[in-house]
């Protein structure tokens, strides 16, 4: 037996001295035919030096749930409250500061029933990054885009706009259907047309008025509107709101061309979410995902919207193909986009992207909720054991070329333990889909299923998300062969701002736990230990009885206090 590297090889020279049976080789089917013990006639031989032997890593393929953390010294003085969860996306080199930095750790996948504008927009109101899905047409994914980035702090994009010449009637139904109540009235109805002035639902008794009347009979005109100049600050739009007592205020360019509304709720609404994520025009930031197919088309266009990010979604990604949509962006963007690359679930594979210039590397294949790529294909590895290789790989080519490449641990997260141990193990940030999926804001509907709250969750290798760009090597057919997802249901359980809130607060707690204030100190100081069955048993309620009314959101364990 050899093995060097931890690698398990059967020499050819094995077969002159001993016995092997057919489930010692099951890749040779003439050796198959061999009767079980056997020694191996000569003209086998042959076959075993025109075939070799595939290599075997000694090592079991680990899961997070086989691993727990040793507490280390907590010192007086550290709290929750005080760790700082800021961590890189882009690639870092030398002692220069990350181009791009999230507040938290968290990113959600790029899924069709997870990652829309709505909750992108929440996400990074959180601090995180949500990645818009390509498995759609380019015009309406860069549209996505569009609508994240319209929410700049406080200046947000009128979405809602009427003209002078509608009818109350008309305008009813505008408000009804985007559920805003203060309306911009500009001379072409649209968000970019000259102002002339506001409406709003106190403007007029829906069932007193008659309906039938102009806008320009019940609307404030713009000689009687408080306004703000374009370019004004947010803190002096909104000392405008409070000086005169208003509840939205327009700004407006020079040519009298109505640019964003500033609203006093979204004022408060801020004050709430301190750890937002902002690109430098005070937008929020959003990220999209990308494939090997179109991206010369998509790309640009996702680069004009205002992505922030942009990341290949593919189950294996230690592909050419990756390597030469890599090539291209940087040869038309150089270093002003952010490339993620992947997936990966060894140091060969982050090895090939990173030399090819990705600035973060997903880690992971196959251990998704909903992902059965390893039933399908057989590829894949356990997600501990993937992500420990690839982070001591990284760590190695930082002490090689000094620059430090971001990883993001892609599926296998079953619970918030598993995202502390996750970053434990030396992952910058993590990529979840069944966790937004099951929130307010993911993209689905809600349905009632014996009483239980639940929304639908599909895969992107599912025949229902038609992704043939991510999953079909046959381009042209447009075929989906096989499915290497599955269609289900998963438990609705609130908003995310409450779901990251928990969390977020369990991460900062073990990180205390573990005496570290930031992500790298975390990573440093961990002591990880692997688990026995009975630990695991130990660790859970005995002797007791639980009740639950909603016993498929308890099982789920995420964001739970």
């Amino acid at each position: 037996m050899n093995h060097a590297s931890g690698l398990h090889r059967i020499r050819h020279g094995d077969f002159h001295r001993r016995n092997y049976s057919p489930a010692d080789y099951p890749l040779y089917p003439d050796y198959q035919a061999c009767r079980a013990g056997a020694s191996v006639p000569s003209q086998f031989l042959v076959r075993a030096l025109e075939y070799p032997l595939a290599t075997i890593i000694d090592d079991v393929s680990r899961t997070f749930s086989e691993y727990l953390l040793i507490p280390r010294l907590t010192r007086k003085g550290q709290t929750a409250e005080g760790v700082d969860l800021k961590t890189p996306v882009s690639a870092v080199r030398g002692n220069h500061a990350p181009g791009f930095l999230m507040n938290v750790p968290i990113v959600s996948a790029c899924m069709q029933s997870v990652s829309g504008s709505r909750l992108s927009i929440a996400l990074a109101r959180q601090g995180g990054l949500g990645f818009i899905f390509c498995s759609q047409s380019v015009a309406s994914q860069a549209e996505m885009v569009r609508q994240v980035k319209s929410h700049k702090a406080g200046f947000v994009q009128s979405d809602t706009n009427a003209t002078s010449d509608m009818t109350l009637d008309e305008v009813i139904r505008l408000m009804k259907e985007s559920g805003h109540s203060t309306v911009p009235v500009t001379d072409d109805g649209t968000s970019s047309g000259k102002l002339v002035g506001i409406i709003t639902d106190k403007d007029f008794w829906q069932y007193e008025d008659d309906l039938s009347r102009r806008v320009s009979q019940h609307m404030t005109p713009l000689t009687d509107v408080i306004f703000g100049p374009d370019g004004i600050s947010l803190r002096e739009a909104n000392q405008l709101l409070h000086q005169h007592k208003k509840e939205c205020l327009p700004i407006v360019d020079e040519q009298g061309n109505l640019t964003a509304l500033v609203f006093k709720k979204d004022y408060e609404d801020h004050r709430r979410h301190p750890q937002e994520l902002l690109d430098e025009s005070k937008r929020l930031c959003v990220g999209a995902g990308i494939n090997t197919h179109d991206y010369e088309e998509r790309v640009p266009a996702l680069m004009d919207a205002g992505a922030d990010v942009l990341c290949f979604d593919a189950s294996d990604g230690f592909t050419e193909f990756q390597a030469e949509g890599i090539a291209w962006m940087r040869s038309r963007y150089g270093d002003d986009v952010v490339i993620g690359a992947g997936n990966v679930v060894s140091a060969e594979g982050f090895d090939y992207l990173v030399e090819r210039g990705a600035d973060f590397i997903k880690v992971g294949i196959g251990g998704g909720s909903i992902c059965i790529t390893r039933e399908q294909k057989g590829i894949g590895r356990g997600q501990a054991s993937a992500l420990l290789e690839v982070a001591a790989r990284r760590d190695a080519y930082h002490e090689e070329t000094g620059r430090y490449i971001p990883i993001c641990s892609d599926g296998g997260l079953a619970n918030d333990t598993q995202i502390v141990v996750a970053l434990a193990m030396g992952a910058d940030f993590v990529m979840m889909g069944r966790y937004f999926a099951m929130t307010e804001e993911s993209p689905t509907p809600k349905t009632s299923i014996n009483g239980q709250i639940y929304k639908p969750y599909w895969g992107e290798g599912t025949r229902r998300a038609q992704n043939w760009q991510r999953y079909s090597d046959a381009m042209e057919t447009r075929k989906l062969i096989f499915e290497e997802g599955v269609d289900a249901y998963v438990p609705f359980v609130g908003p995310v701002s409450e779901v990251l809130e928990t969390t977020l607060y369990k991460l900062r707690s073990t990180m205390v736990n573990i005496g570290s204030d930031t992500l790298s100190e975390f990573r440093e100081r961990a002591i990880l230990t692997k688990v026995s069955e009975q630990s695991v048993v130990e660790a859970g309620t005995g002797s007791v009885f639980k009740f639950n009314s909603n016993a498929e959101v308890e099982s789920s364990g995420w964001g739970q206090a």
